[in-house]
């Protein structure tokens, strides 16, 4: 049975697509990426009943998106574009909801942020001020890339391999503490943390590069190990 994989939205409340208009978007490479693995790729727009959405669906992605508010002020030079409070709250849901099922979960930029945070983890809420050591991960969506460091033995090295080679960079924001139960599996060559998996025995991953953005081989791997896990062991959803 192909696998039904949920993808989260994201919010426009201020008419930045159209004024005076409410509009969910996303991009389009995270179907064309969920399609290409094998799976149904399915919309989760935000609405009251998150549960009757994962009682469809065999795995949850949760796509890139705003900035998370910081908990203390930061200088009036730094700007955080935020995620609307209510793409936040449903997205809270459909994560929890996930979770507690044991449904494969992939978390991409501020999906691996919002996973962190789930297990009680920290963020960097501005690279360049929180870690002013660090290189700039905010890089053109072009050709900016650099390298990651995979963890041995970790389950995203058996995936990628142990050089999976450089990865796109646009964020400003980063995971200072992957959260209780959590682990890196991936850092950055300056040492931020470019991936996170759970300890125990689940499909819980979240990366900060965009793998939807990527051609070949290190997207393939991970949307298709992806695309596996959500594979329905029975013939009909239960």
């Amino acid at each position: 049975m192909q696998p039904v994989i949920g993808i989260s939205l994201s919010l426009d409340e201020h008419g930045r697509i159209k004024p005076e208009r409410e509009h969910h978007y996303v991009d389009t490479s995270y179907v064309r990426a969920v399609q290409d693995a094998g799976g149904l790729a399915v919309h989760l727009p935000i609405q009251t009943d998150a549960e009757a959405l994962l009682d469809r669906i065999h795995g949850l992605l949760i796509t890139g998106g705003g900035d998370f508010a910081p908990p203390t002020p930061y200088p009036g030079d730094v700007v955080f574009d935020l995620v609307p409070e209510r793409q936040l709250e449903f997205d809270r849901q459909l994560l929890t909801g996930a979770l507690e099922r044991g449904m494969p979960v992939l978390g991409i930029c501020y999906g691996m942020q919002l996973l962190a945070l789930r297990f009680g983890g920290k963020l960097l809420c501005h690279i360049p001020h929180d870690r002013p050591e660090a290189r700039n991960h905010q890089l053109s969506e072009s050709d900016g890339q650099h390298a990651i460091l995979i963890e041995e033995r970790s389950r995203l090295e058996t995936l990628l391999g142990p050089e999976p080679g450089p990865v796109n960079s646009t964020h400003h924001q980063g995971v200072a503490e992957p959260g209780h139960g959590m682990r890196v599996c991936a850092r950055s060559d300056d040492g931020l943390i470019e991936a996170i998996e759970p300890e125990a025995n689940r499909f819980w991953i979240g990366v900060q590069w965009h793998p939807e953005r990527m051609k070949g081989a290190h997207r393939d791997a991970l949307f298709g190990a992806f695309v596996a896990a959500c594979t329905p062991r029975e013939s009909a959803l239960s």
